[in-house]
């Protein structure tokens, strides 16, 4: 322990070396030091954020890094070797994290395991490139046996023949499969051409294109000597494939080869220091850049504002733009539309706008990122606006319209934009697709939702994990849960996204078995189960009442998987506990918690408490809800409820008053029904919809077919100490019956009916829908904000709980 602890303490000034290797030559105190007037001040402004002072880069000229360590034995107070030896560092140094080279806080290694741990190192270890020589020789090995038939990728002449660089470097152009490029390869180290930086760049650049980054790192090790051309085409390529560790591990491996960076090294190298959020990082290679006079280069100053961005730091991006000379604003939109984007996330809009209207020109991505920024902050009026103001319109414009109308609860309009974006001719991407089912989702739009399936099947688009993902939810939330596992079989490449969406579908349609069987095949698979899969069991086991199983699964979380339950899991397991009755159990389950207890918390103990008749418990979760959220209308409709059901009028009156005094209005109660394809919007006693007198007949039939089967309205549920005549119609008026009969007169007989509801159904409700079911000879789907409802033949697939 004792020289654990000495170990760690001769580490700890490690943590500066590759600082100081990257600060080589560069100025610290003012970035703008030989920058010129127009040069930005350093976004460090000294005191801790300040970083070491420059290394005198001794041979090598003004910019060429120093040694960072002199290689030989080092000395009594060098450092101790991770390779071995008496002092002197052998190879590079870890990563800077304060520990030492294996340690547990270390980072992970691009390449696999440190020595002595899972600490990772940032430069690649000793034997990494004679590994990969050994694996490259390997490949090519068994790349050089080609089929006898002719191929545009293999040379058939005689041995004497010497290939074209000029032809093979098109061949790598052109090549489509990683297979392709083997072949290539083989036919460079056939006409022993493999010293051609050009032909090795291209190979590297191929390979990244390809997503076979790899194959381009074996490229490299065996290439020799690494010049500048090869070291932009293996950084550019690790950091397009999101290496990004690794693409900072070779920029530095770089400096230390003396191969000196250019304008093209460093936009990748800036991009990845902003996406890691290494901030520290992202300063040093700013000092470097100006250094070096790549801060006038426009890319390299938009990877800068773009990294700055990144950072949080809109300030310094800010400063940045504005000491930009003018001729790179000129030339370049990209930094405008950067800083806009930047500007819109922060919510200062009018910053962004005034940068719209005074960008010299604007491109499509201008206008996208502002109405973007409209959408993100609610505008949609503006958003809308500036969207029919657009010259052009590109696919990246109609999907912003149609995923910020979903974001921002306007589903109906997400869907209008989504099918005329498909009269205008525009072919949707992905996020497109993906958006406007989520749209169908959210509003239960089934009709809608099953055109787009059939648009993609006529027009090519392949189940992949995003679009069959939105597929399976979206039908599982529009009640057509067997449609769902039908989608799930047909998509290819199924991860842990997939699973869980599908568990989660049979889960909330209360298909228990289906749940559990589906779970147990994706464990076959080999993919081991995630936070988000074990809410879907516990739901599934909450709405079975398996309380057993359910809490065993809550147990294998920790214990089995080591992950940590969230507060929604605990939410899940009070709700399984109160369900059976159990209240005690779930109120100390509550109290002795790790994680405070929060509205969901107390608000499922309360609904719980009702069901069972616990008054006076659900009078102190009531006090809860109304400790933790005292602008929340919910705390007050459960305290009005709780009174409400001992008949203290009084006390609901009071309640009430309390309400109107603070401001707090209720959430409104609305319904959805899909007929012929559109979507028809109800709330509480309304008379609005160009059906209204259709409607309510209708329900008054239904009303009264249902007290001759023997239903009775559950007058308990109106929270108004009013005749019960009075309730009878307040009852009458809920926004679910609107729109139950609305769909019984309006769809073809037979037909099944599919309403959702933003609220949870009330009892009463509930009860009629299943007489409807019945007397319609028809099923009736209602999807609350709990779980789904199946009305078929007079039960419901709740079982009367929910």
């Amino acid at each position: 322990m004792k020289s654990s602890l000495v170990q760690k303490k001769l580490m700890e000034p490690l943590a500066c070396l590759l600082l100081i290797i990257l600060m080589s030559g560069c100025v610290a105190a003012k970035c703008g030091a030989k920058g010129g007037g127009n040069a930005p001040p350093p976004p460090y402004g000294g005191g801790g954020d300040t970083p070491p002072p420059p290394y005198d880069g001794g041979h090598g000229g003004e910019d060429a890094p120093p040694p960072p360590y002199d290689g030989g034995r080092g000395g009594e107070d060098a450092p101790p070797s991770p390779s071995g030896g008496s002092g002197g560092w052998t190879f590079p140094p870890p990563f800077p994290s304060g520990g030492s080279p294996g340690d547990e806080d270390a980072p992970p290694s691009p390449y696999g395991r440190g020595p002595g741990g899972r600490g990772g190192w940032i430069f690649p270890p000793p034997n990494h490139y004679k590994n990969c020589m050994g694996e490259h020789n390997s490949s090519l090995g068994k790349t050089t046996k080609f089929s006898k038939k002719t191929s545009p990728f293999v040379s058939h002449g005689t041995s004497s023949q010497r290939p074209d660089k000029t032809h093979l470097l098109s061949l790598i152009h052109a090549s489509k499969t990683i297979h392709e490029l083997r072949q290539i390869h083989a036919q460079i180290f056939r006409g022993n051409l493999f010293s051609s930086s050009n032909l090795a760049t291209g190979l590297i650049s191929a390979s990244s294109s390809l997503k076979c980054i790899d194959y381009g790192l074996s490229v490299f090790c065996f290439f020799d000597p690494k010049n500048l051309f090869v070291f932009n085409g293996l950084i550019r390529g690790l950091a397009e494939n999101s290496r990004l560790e690794s693409c900072i591990s070779h920029f530095v491996l770089m400096l230390r080869m003396r191969v000196r960076p250019d304008r093209l090294t460093y936009p990748y190298v800036l991009k990845s220091a902003a996406r890691l959020r290494l901030c520290w990082l992202g300063r040093t290679l700013h000092g470097r850049v100006v250094k070096c006079g790549a801060q006038f280069d426009s890319f390299v100053r938009v990877s800068l504002v773009d990294m700055y961005v990144k950072f949080e730091e809109v300030g310094f991006a800010q400063q940045l733009f504005d000491e930009t000379p003018d001729w790179i604003k000129s030339r370049s939109l990209l930094i405008w539309n950067v800083l806009i984007k930047a500007c819109c996330a922060v919510g200062d809009l009018s910053k962004a706008v005034d940068l719209f209207q005074t960008m010299p020109e604007r491109n499509t991505a201008s206008w996208n990122s502002l109405i973007n920024g409209y959408m993100r902050n609610g505008d949609l009026d503006s958003a809308s606006r500036l969207f029919d103001e657009m010259p052009e319109k590109d696919v990246v414009s109609w999907t912003t319209m149609v995923n910020g109308f979903s974001n921002n609860c306007n589903q109906e309009k997400a869907l209008q934009m989504f099918f005329k974006m498909l009269e205008e001719g525009v072919r949707p991407n992905d996020l497109t697709v993906v958006s406007a089912l989520s749209a169908c989702g959210k509003i239960g739009a089934l009709e809608a939702g099953v055109r787009i399936h059939n648009y993609l099947k006529r027009n090519g688009f392949q189940l992949k994990k995003a679009v069959g993902n939105a597929l399976v939810d979206m039908y599982a939330k529009c009640g057509n849960i067997e449609a769902a596992s039908k989608v799930f079989v047909e998509t290819k490449d199924k991860d842990i996204l997939t699973w869980s969406v599908m568990i989660w579908g049979w889960a909330i349609h209360g298909r228990f078995q289906q749940a559990i069987e589906y779970f147990k095949q994706m464990m076959y698979s080999g993919i081991k189960p995630d936070g988000v899969v074990f809410l879907a069991l516990l739901t599934a086991c909450t709405h079975a009442g398996q309380v057993n199983l359910g809490l065993n699964f809550f147990d294998s979380m920790r214990l089995d998987y080591s992950i940590e339950p969230t507060i929604k899991h605990y939410a899940l397991i009070v709700d399984l506990l109160g369900r059976a009755g159990r209240l005690g159990q779930a109120l100390n389950l509550i109290q002795r918690m790790p994680i405070t207890p929060d509205f969901v918390i107390w608000g499922t103990l309360f609904s719980a408490c009702r069901a069972h008749k616990n008054i006076k418990m659900a009078e102190l979760a009531s006090e809860k809800l109304l400790e933790l959220e005292p602008k929340h209308p919910g705390s007050y409709v459960f305290l009005s409820n709780v009174y409400a059901a001992v008949d203290r009028w009084e006390d609901v009156e009071r309640v009430r008053s309390l309400m109107q005094t603070k401001g707090v209005e209720k959430d409104p109660g609305w319904s959805y029904v899909e007929i012929g394809g559109k979507v028809h919007s109800f709330v509480a006693g309304d008379h609005s919809h160009m059906h209204a007198k259709e409607i309510y007949l209708k329900l008054e039939e239904i009303v009264n077919g249902a007290r001759e089967q023997g239903y009775l309205p559950e007058t308990g549920w109106v929270l108004h100490n009013i005749e019960e005549e009075e309730k009878e119609d307040a009852l009458g008026s809920h926004s679910e019956k609107l729109a139950l009969a609305f769909g019984l007169f309006s769809a073809a007989p037979g037909t099944t009916i599919r309403i959702v509801k933003n609220l949870r159904v009330c009892g009463d409700c509930h009860f009629l829908m299943k007489y409807a079911s019945k007397m319609s000879e028809r099923e009736i789907v209602l999807r609350d904000i709990k779980r789904f409802h199946h009305f078929k033949n007079g039960n419901c697939s709740c079982g009367d709980y929910w």
